[in-house]
């Protein structure tokens, strides 16, 4: 047997019990008796990120989660800039190297041929989900990780590859959904969220209402940030903003890093991830 499927039969008997440990099976209260959280992230590694969401993060004193896309240009050309936002306490997410994706499914024209997940080895993603891992070390020097599923898309030969990686994290955005009902719902190693483009402030802004009403949380993923791909404009993103810092009493915003160690250490089915 390989060493790299060595590694898939290792991580596989971790499956059960990380998916299992971490579905919360009591009740907990979030920090300061806040009422719902909130977790802003970003995904792909963007100017734009860098540009416009991290400075109006850092005017109202909110810390994002961002998920690096590590073959990005603009990680390279921007790399002391990615630092020093991790330094201010901005999370850096797992999104893996190449970001593949599946090129069979409906208007994935512009997938790659060289990157389609459909011709990629179960072996080759796993490997590179380590890998990344070990990159963003390199870093920013944290090795406690949350990851965000390209594309969400989690199948390679047949077999769900983001299961297999699970024991690699401590919070992985899995899907898209909706708000969920109860914390009695949550899987930290599969949550959904919600990836927001050319929407309303007033959108937004009721997604975070009804995480309130529920007594969970909300995820937004966002993409371009005033520009680039996927994008809401900067007036709608400074308008969440504000609004979440003028209703703090009700709001616990932080990184899905943060978040996700909370809700396992206060309902003890925190599982140390599994270091590569």
């Amino acid at each position: 047997m390989s060493k790299v499927f060595s590694k898939i039969a290792m991580l596989q008997l971790f499956i059960c019990l990380s998916i299992q440990a971490n579905k919360v099976s009591q009740d907990f209260k979030w920090p300061n008796n806040k009422t719902a959280a909130v977790s802003l992230a970003y995904d792909d590694a963007l100017d734009s990120q860098l540009d416009n969401a991290i400075p109006a993060l850092n005017k109202h004193n909110f810390k994002g989660s961002f998920y690096l896309k590590l073959a990005s240009p603009t990680l390279k050309n921007r790399l002391e800039d990615w630092r020093d936002a991790a330094k201010k306490g901005h999370e850096l997410g797992n999104h893996t190297i190449n970001h593949a994706c599946s090129g069979s499914k409906q208007n994935r024209d512009w997938v790659e041929k060289h990157n389609d997940l459909d011709s990629r080895s179960l072996k080759e993603i796993i490997q590179e989900v380590e890998n990344a891992n070990t990159f963003l070390h390199a870093i920013d020097g944290e090795i406690v990780r949350t990851f965000t599923v390209p594309c969400l898309d989690i199948m390679v030969e047949n077999t769900n590859y983001v299961d297999l990686v699970a024991p690699l994290f401590v919070g992985i955005k899995y899907s898209a959904g909706s708000i969920l009902k109860s914390k009695s719902e949550f899987n930290m190693l599969k949550m959904p969220a919600f990836f927001p483009f050319d929407v309303s402030s007033e959108v937004l802004i009721n997604y975070v209402k009804e995480a309130k009403k529920n007594g969970t949380m909300v995820n937004f993923t966002f993409h371009g940030i005033g520009g680039e791909h996927l994008s809401i404009t900067n007036k709608v993103h400074e308008e969440l903003l504000a609004y979440l810092a003028e209703n703090k009493k009700d709001y616990w915003v932080d990184t899905f890093r943060n978040i996700s160690l909370y809700v396992q250490e206060n309902t003890k089915t925190f599982t140390k991830p599994q270091a590569k």
